[in-house]
This record gives structure tokens, C-alpha cells and sequence, in this order.
């Protein structure tokens, strides 16, 4: 019999499909991977900004993950919106009790549209109980400036920032520099156990549609890492396949604000 290469997304649900579960979903299917989920927030939302966020109770959330771990497993998890520190602890616990293995964390805390997605206080919780145990995190500058309680606005600021936040447990870190005024989009990843600092360059693509892109990234990983890809590998290969969805959706209109890259661009277009 063959087999699935499986990844499981915890984050929350985007109602016009461009970031959030779907894109993880879309994202794992383009790139070969069986993509389950973990719902923990239903978000009314479009291209141009978030309406309103209906957190899922935390013990839905916690029998979801039960679900599908104890019966399917899960060759890497990609985790992206958990909006409190109640629903922070309750991933963490479940992530613990079954062993999870191959964690990519995005620690989402506001939207495209500047919307606020994680309430002060799980900051805290996010730093001391989950990012421990990832295997990378993916912060961009605004949430690196959150994590670390400095700002991180600058291109020399990146390498020491990325080995701080390795210090706070994730075995690696890749601070995104899409937020820099550049004609480059620069990203930094520190591996922990080698002590490597390795500078990913990569042309910015000049277009709107933007929406789901941190998204698309962290999910590209995991499906990389479940593949049996070592860290930097599957940096890279997921840094190159967002940058294709960047280039080929940029020619398209969806929406009247930050529009989605095309997940399945070497499928159809």
C-alpha cells in the first residue's frame, strides 16, 4: 500500500481563501502532501480586512488534534493563528502529549490590513510554551519587534535578532525582511544546533496580491520538512515556490484590496 505524506495545519479559517487554513491546505496539496486541520478561530474576512474573529472553544480545539493524531499522525504541523493563551497552552499540551515532531510555527499576530489577531496577553504564553517546541519559527520584522521587545526595522539588525529568538527554544529561525524598503526581499535563518547564520536573498515581485503570503511560506516548510528535507533545504525550496506564486499571481485581480498568490501555479494559470 502507499502511503500519504501527511501535514496538519493549526490556525485559524479565512473566509475569502487566501490566507489561514485554506492557503495551508492549498499550499500542502501543491506541493504533494495530504493536508488536514485544526480549526481554532472562524474569521469573516476579504482582501481588503478582517470583520470579525469567532474564537473556537479551547476543548474543540484540543479534541481536534486528538483526532487526527491519534488516528492518522502527522508527518509535520504548521501552526499559525491561536489568538489566546488558553488556546496557546492547549496546543502546546497536545503537541507534548502526542509526541509531535517537525513543527513549523508562524506566529501570526496581525493581518495584512494591520488587523490585530493575538491578544496581548498570549505573547507571553507564545514565548515560554509553544515556540520551544518548533522546529522553526517564521516571525517577520513586526512580530520579531513583539517577540523580542526591541525593534527589528533594519537589515543589520536581522542576524542578532534571529539568534535571539533561537533563544527563546525554536531549533531554528527564519526572519522574514518582506517589510523592508528594498528592491531585494531578504530572510535570515539561524539553525541553532550548527550556529549558522545564512542570508536568503530573492528578488522582491512588485504586486498587491499579497494576501496569505506568511501563510503560504510556513505551510511551503512543513510540507518540505515532512518530505524528509533537512532545514535549509526546505527553507529554500519553499522560499522559491513562493516566490513562483508571487510572480505568476501577479497578474491576476481578485478582490478590491491584497488579492491571494497562486497556490497552484505550476498546475494551471
Amino acid at each position: 500500500m502507499k502511503h500519504y505524506t501527511t501535514v496538519l495545519t493549526i490556525a485559524g479559517s479565512d473566509s475569502s481563501g487566501g490566507a489561514g487554513i485554506q492557503a495551508d491546505l492549498k499550499t500542502f496539496s501543491a506541493m504533494g502532501c495530504y493536508g488536514m486541520s485544526v480549526i481554532t478561530a472562524v474569521t469573516a474576512q476579504n482582501t481588503v480586512g478582517v470583520r470579525a474573529i469567532h474564537a473556537i472553544p479551547v476543548n474543540v480545539i484540543a479534541e481536534q488534534i486528538d483526532a487526527v493524531l491519534e488516528d492518522i499522525g502527522a508527518d509535520a504541523i504548521k501552526i499559525g493563528m491561536l489568538h489566546s493563551s488558553a488556546v496557546i497552552e492547549t496546543v502546546a499540551d497536545r503537541l507534548l502529549h502526542h509526541h509531535a515532531k517537525n513543527i513549523v510555527i508562524d506566529p501570526v499576530m496581525v493581518a495584512k490590513s494591520g488587523d490585530r489577531l493575538l491578544q496581548d496577553e498570549a505573547v507571553q504564553a507564545l514565548r515560554e510554551v509553544l515556540l520551544p517546541l518548533a522546529t522553526i519559527i517564521t516571525p517577520n520584522l513586526p512580530e520579531a519587534t513583539v517577540l523580542l521587545g526591541r525593534e527589528v526595522q533594519k537589515m543589520e539588525q536581522m542576524p542578532n535578532a534571529a539568534r535571539d529568538l533561537a533563544n527563546l527554544g525554536p531549533q531554528a529561525v527564519l526572519l522574514k525582511g518582506g517589510h523592508l524598503e528594498d528592491k531585494q526581499s531578504p530572510d535570515v535563518l539561524f539553525v541553532r544546533h550548527s550556529g549558522k547564520t545564512t542570508l536568503l536573498d530573492a528578488p522582491r515581485v512588485s504586486t498587491s496580491n499579497t494576501h496569505g503570503t506568511g501563510c503560504t511560506l510556513s505551510s511551503a516548510i512543513a510540507a518540505c520538512l515532512a518530505k524528509r528535507m533537512d532545514i535549509e533545504e526546505a527553507v529554500r525550496h519553499a522560499k522559491a515556490y513562493l516566490t513562483r506564486a508571487l510572480t505568476i499571481g501577479a497578474d491576476y485581480r481578485l478582490g478590491k484590496g491584497h488579492g491571494p498568490v497562486h497556490h497552484f501555479h505550476e498546475f494551471w494559470e
